[in-house]
């Protein structure tokens, strides 16, 4: 059993290096080849990359706890005065589902699971049909679209807030709270950076909150007024009480799903677009076939991996592929590097080939306690998106050859797919 570190394997890796961020791939293709799980003193974490190993941390939240904070990146000790500062002007940043471990994180997701699961959620696939339809109807054959902006940005914002209930005129306030928290996410940010994504949290904790207080007075079919209504077990040595959510918790819920029901779609169909710009015959293959649209879906899952990331702690002294993980160290799991990895989807992993054996082996939407609550959700967002979109342009070509993403190692996000539509 070794300890890993620069010096003893041989092997640096910087996730927030701009040349890794830009194109992460060849790095993680190394790693999983020569350390699959490595130590990065700029990180100050483990960085784990093979399926195999992501696998193994996944299914024991008991060894590997997702109690890792706001962000995960440690900050320095004289920022954490101001950032704390902010933080005071809002609710406390409680630990609900993302940043909980069983059995509080399996009391948390039981209250919004129902309100996420399938049977639940396809009552908004004609309200996402529309909102799709709409924007699609903006465009003009031959013309020069930014994807992105007018597409896979809106959507899942519309259809989040549409979730949410609430008026279509805060739609632009929805995307900068997101894009705030994201921000703070698997980036070199600064400390101005910072302070300004918890002032942005601290105004959706104020809007949400009326909404809630809203609610109570005039509850409505939907997720606020869900929330209002649940009650949660509060654990205390052998005595279990009930009580409903307060404040604090219902406002950390709204804050996690506005961010994962937006982020991750948006750069799922961004990717998506850039992928079938260059095989326009499989552009054909869905028009001619609708019902192959979901597999292709789950390939692009699996190849883009939207979600690139995400943090865990070591919650004792721990193996994992070999190596010796001291309690309480860092450790970032990889999903875009375990869904490529040549053990588990062949030497053609890094291609797209839908239809391609063991796809349901992809990590996109995690594994175990912690799998995605918003899946489904957004697995019918894309799907519907790419029904509509098919149905509607006979074909595309990208303009340029961007690749671009926003700067993140967590959340790969296209910063621009520029498309010329032919539209019949």
């Amino acid at each position: 059993m070794t300890t890993a570190n620069v010096e003893s394997d041989g092997v640096e890796f910087n996730p927030f290096d701009a040349e890794v961020m830009a194109c992460p791939y060849p790095h993680l293709s190394h790693l999983r080849a020569q350390a699959p799980v490595v130590w990065s003193s700029v990180a100050n974490a483990f960085v784990v990359t093979s399926h195999e190993l992501l696998v193994e941390v996944l299914r024991q939240p008991k060894l590997f706890s997702s109690q890792f904070g706001r962000a995960g990146r440690q900050v320095p000790a004289e920022w954490q005065e101001q950032i704390d500062e902010v933080i005071a002007e809002g609710y406390p940043r409680v630990s609900v589902l993302l940043t909980s471990d069983p059995p509080a994180h399996t009391r948390y997701r039981r209250m919004v699971s129902k309100a996420f699961a399938p049977p639940s959620i396809a009552r908004y696939e004609p309200a996402i049909r529309a909102i799709a339809e709409r924007l699609v109807d903006g465009w003009a054959d031959g013309e020069t679209v930014d994807f992105v902006e007018r597409f896979s940005v809106p959507l899942p914002v519309e259809v989040i807030a549409h979730v949410m209930n609430v008026p279509e005129a805060h739609l632009g306030m929805f995307k900068e709270w997101s894009d705030a928290t994201a921000s703070a996410i698997g980036t070199d940010i600064t400390l101005d950076g910072l302070l300004a994504s918890e002032r942005s949290i601290n105004e959706f904790q104020r809007y949400f909150a009326d909404q809630l207080e809203q609610r109570r007075s005039e509850p409505q079919d939907d997720l606020l007024s869900h929330l209002l209504s649940e009650e949660i077990d509060d654990e205390d040595g052998e005595v279990v009480d009930r009580r409903p959510l307060d404040m604090a918790e219902m406002l950390r819920i709204l804050q996690m799903i506005l961010v994962a029901g937006n982020e991750t779609t948006t750069a799922l169909l961004g990717d998506m677009m850039r992928i079938l710009g260059r095989r326009p015959e499989e552009w054909q293959r869905m028009r001619a076939d609708p019902a192959r649209i979901p597999v292709v879906v789950e390939e692009a899952l699996r190849l883009a991996s939207p979600n690139g990331g995400i943090w865990r702690i070591a919650a004792t002294d721990v193996e994992l592929g070999g190596v010796h993980i001291p309690a309480g160290s860092r450790l970032i799991i990889t999903f875009m590097s375990a869904n490529r990895d040549e053990a588990v989807f062949g030497h053609d992993a890094a291609e797209f080939r839908p239809g391609r054996d063991r796809i349901g082996q992809h990590l996109a939407f995690g594994l175990g306690p912690h799998f995605c609550l918003g899946a489904a959700l957004s697995r019918l967002e894309t799907r519907v998106a790419m029904e509509v979109l098919t149905r509607r342009i006979a074909s595309f070509t990208l303009v340029g050859d961007g690749d671009g993403y926003l700067p993140s190692y967590f959340l790969r996000v296209p910063d621009q797919v520029a498309i010329r539509p032919h539209i019949p």
